[in-house]
């Protein structure tokens, strides 16, 4: 690489957190096996129509979540284009990932030690390998949350010998050693390039918003093209616009350019609580919706059953308050008319156990696209942004 994208450190290509790094191809490749692993999370969810079912299916997206991160900030440090071993280490992990993603259908189940040692080897393969590739203070970094990044994955490994309460508490127990481990640490050490950091999280939303235009067709498969399913096709996908205009419009440039003000490691910390922690009700809530969609697709002549409405209706209120959740944490501020929306989303779940599918998501749809238009149009906030952004450009 040239001198102006990297530096050089013992024979390691380094990013420099002040230069601007596209996201390379192999990041895009390695980000295919999660894409495949996101829709297993669906098909489970889809197959697994209980409250119990969507704890689970939340559960095996959270170990997802907090993988792909992982291997984030990795790349972030590293190019692992440029080198060699970095390469063999993603690439070795995309074929445990792999792994994963085939037994997510009965990772509390049939497949559930499959499940966990495939995660387990994906974990090993960034907590043993990083340190050996980032600057010195990383290294010690990671050493010191090691016990954490991998003590939650071997206890989904002893979850995988146990099954009821008690492999669900080990989960819990997992998760919480495994989120908790570089909050309570902290996160010194560590560095984020912003423009690579952001953009692979634009591209890991664009990977979930993905997954609910391919419900779309999921929802419908086996069906005739009935009048009905074309009209519940296409307010399924203006939804999707509405979401994904939500998240695009604005709240990136906003969010990338409060990162990249903030100095050392309060930088590090910001990018750890607004990307690591905040997007995974962002993106989860996502996967909810598809299941949503999916299910009004799948009976667009009916009334959705509880479940259904609650991922759909529920889903999306999440997502807007995961927004209030991300610009509270950049600037100490909330939109006041998203978490409005967001709240009527939850009130209209009783109305929509009661009206056809298709109605109930069409109600949604006006909702989330009366307030993008709302915003575009009027909103002062939305606008200044957007121009600031315009200038700096």
């Amino acid at each position: 690489m040239s001198t102006e994208s990297s530096v050089s450190l013992g024979g390691r290509a380094l990013r420099e957190a002040d230069q601007e790094q596209p996201v390379t191809p192999l990041e895009l490749f390695f980000d295919l096996v999660f894409v495949f692993a996101f829709t297993q999370v669906s098909n489970f969810l889809a197959h697994n129509m209980t409250w119990l079912g969507m704890a689970k299916g939340a559960a095996i997206f959270a170990a997802l979540w907090w993988a792909w991160v992982c291997y984030s900030w990795l790349t972030g440090t590293v190019d692992a284009e440029d080198v060699l071993p970095v390469r063999m280490v993603i690439l070795a992990a995309m074929v445990a990932m792999l792994l994963v993603g085939l037994a997510v259908p009965a990772a509390f189940g049939e497949y559930a030690l499959l499940f966990s040692i495939a995660y387990l080897t994906v974990r090993v393969l960034h907590v043993v390998f990083y340190p050996l590739v980032a600057p010195p203070e990383t290294a010690r970094a990671v050493y010191q949350i090691a016990p954490g990044f991998l003590g939650g994955p071997v206890l989904i490994v002893v979850a995988s010998f146990t099954d009821g309460v008690l492999q669900g508490a080990l989960w819990i127990l997992a998760l919480g050693i495994d989120y908790g481990v570089v909050y309570v640490r902290g996160v010194e050490g560590f560095y984020v390039t912003v423009s690579h950091f952001v953009e692979r999280h634009r591209l890991i939303m664009i990977v979930a918003l993905g997954e609910s235009l391919v419900a779309i067709g999921i929802g419908a498969r086996g069906f005739e093209l009935t009048q009905d399913i074309v009209i519940a096709a296409i307010l399924g996908i203006i939804f999707v616009i509405a979401l994904w205009w939500l998240y695009f419009d604005y709240i990136v440039l906003a969010a990338e350019e409060r990162l990249s003000q903030e100095p050392g490691v309060n930088k590090s910390t910001l990018a750890r609580d607004s990307y690591s922690y905040i997007h995974i009700l962002i993106v989860g809530s996502i996967m909810f919706v598809a299941l949503g969609i999916e299910q009004t697709l799948g009976h667009v002549n009916e009334p959705l059953g509880p479940i259904s409405v609650v991922a759909l209706f529920g889903g999306g209120s999440l997502y807007l308050l995961g927004h209030s959740a991300f610009r509270f944490r950049d600037h100490g501020t909330v939109s006041v008319l998203r978490v409005a929306v967001s709240i009527l989303a939850l009130a209209l779940i009783p109305v929509a156990l009661q009206i056809r599918s298709t109605v109930a998501l069409f109600m949604l749809t006006v909702l989330f696209v009366a307030l993008a238009v709302y915003e575009t149009i009027w909103s002062e906030h939305r606008n200044r942004i957007r121009s600031d952004s315009v200038d700096a450009s």
